[in-house]
């Protein structure tokens, strides 16, 4: 009887969501063409007056190319400033709820994982299901990986651009990742465990928690209230996930509106082949993960990819993986999947498994190789390939952090970094296909480990 009601509230807020989604566009065209028109069309000209000066063959008797170039770089930051401040109140509604849901997601992960961890009983347990669940994400992401160099070779949508190199010395100011074992392992292990909770570094509240939960499941009959405090605990995180799941339609719209109003649809006229082939590879994508859940759990498959649509949409409109996580949580433990093993690999994917991001990863690193011409072999593209995988699994957390990876696996095959701000203006629209992927890729790992396990019940 329980289950009857909740269905039309389900219903309801993916059509508020989605109606939320068109209204956020709308108003976006309108405020790019009227609100915020003279300041995109001063930053517009901007770019072109930096895009010649930066291109002049010969030097300038007039003009002071150095000065000139950092007075429009200040006037642009300027504009910028005034832009964003015309457009806060719409940025202010999406931020509000990213901030209550990371405000969920570190005591969600601690409480659900630690029961999970705790009710598995032996460090053997854990261990089994950690090598499945591991062995999922690498060959989840080296698929993902894979396809992106398959398709960007196969499409080339940086031929076109046929850019000059850039300055020895351009840079755009972005961090660079590089792979070291010992900021790997400093990653991984936290030296305080509220300094983790505080900063929402999951794979380290993930380390400590396991550590918890085993020893919890070790002391026998006193760690019983323990495993009870914190069944509760997750209780009422999950009742407050609720709550502010209410607010998702206006985060929604707000994201969109000020995304929209920014990039306007020049952007999309100018990138259109590049989003449209990305958009392709992401479906392409889908489909092979979803066929690849299709043959361990059956038609079943299909309504799990169902049940993600709330979770899906949700992190395609405010461009946050983060922001699906709780209601991740609660419709793959409605969909059947057994808690512990929900709390258990969940987590995990959100530092392991992020197959959108993943396949972004290689199709922006040689999108940019394509578009000052710099050919690389085969060879090579499986080295960039096997640095992403490793790079990638270092920098869970850090804010936009795809580009972060690129940025350093560019300056490793000598490719101009600055080539990233041919991404920076689309990164937002690319940003939101990658997050529902990411939804998607491990919403399947976990039902595929559930079924694994003998965890996964109708």
């Amino acid at each position: 009887m329980s289950k009857n009601p909740e269905q039309p509230k389900k219903s309801r807020l993916t059509l508020y969501i989605f109606i939320a989604l068109l209204l956020g566009i709308s108003l976006g065209f309108v405020l790019n063409t009227r609100y915020v028109q003279k300041d995109n069309a001063a930053i517009a000209k901007i770019d072109a007056d930096i895009k010649s000066l930066k291109q002049a063959t010969m030097p300038l008797c007039t003009v002071d190319i150095p000065s000139t170039l950092k007075k429009l770089n200040e006037q642009r930051t300027e504009i910028l400033k005034s832009r964003d401040s015309k457009l806060e109140p719409f940025s202010l509604l999406a931020d509000i709820f990213l901030r209550l849901i990371k405000m969920i997601v570190a005591p969600l992960v601690f409480s659900t994982l630690v029961v999970g961890v705790a009710k598995l009983g032996d460090i053997k347990s854990v261990g089994r299901i950690g090598g499945k669940t591991l062995l999922w994400f690498f060959s989840a992401s080296l698929l993902s990986l894979a396809l992106g160099m398959f398709l960007v070779n196969l499409f080339e949508p940086g031929a076109q651009m046929n850019l000059p190199l850039p300055d020895a010395g351009s840079e755009l100011g972005i961090a660079k990742a590089a792979f070291t074992l010992k900021s790997f392992l400093y990653h991984i292990f936290p030296t305080s465990i509220f300094e983790s909770l505080a900063n929402n570094e999951i794979l380290q509240i993930v380390v400590f928690s396991l550590l918890f939960g085993t020893a919890t499941a070790a002391i026998g009959e006193h760690g019983k209230i323990l495993i009870d405090f914190f069944e509760v605990v997750s209780d009422v995180i999950l009742k407050i996930t609720g709550y502010v799941m209410n607010l998702a339609p206006i985060a929604v719209f707000g994201a969109m509106t000020a995304v929209i109003a920014k990039q306007g649809a020049g952007i999309l006229k100018t990138y259109s082949i590049f989003i449209g082939e990305f958009y392709l590879g992401l479906g392409s994508l889908w489909v092979i993960l979803i066929l690849i859940a299709f043959l361990f759990i059956g038609k079943r498959a299909f309504t799990l990819i169902k049940r993600m649509k709330d979770p899906a949409l949700l992190a395609f409109s405010t461009s946050s993986s983060e922001a699906a996580f709780p209601k991740m949580m609660m419709e793959l433990t409605r969909f059947g999947c057994g808690k512990k093993i929900v709390s258990f690999v969940l987590p995990l994917g959100y530092s392991f498994n992020l197959d959108g991001s993943m396949m972004y990863m290689t199709f922006a690193s040689l999108f940019i190789a394509q578009s000052y011409g710099i050919h690389l072999p085969f060879a090579t593209q499986v080295s960039m390939l096997l640095v992403l995988m490793l790079t990638s699994k270092g920098i869970a957390g850090v804010p936009r952090a795809s580009l972060v990876v690129i940025a350093g696996t560019l300056s490793t095959f000598n490719i101009p970094e600055a080539g990233l701000a041919l991404l920076l203006g689309i990164d937002p629209l690319l940003d939101m296909g990658r997050s529902a992927t990411n939804v998607v890729g491990n919403s399947i790992a976990t039902a595929v480990v559930s079924k694994w396990e003998g965890e996964l019940h109708h």
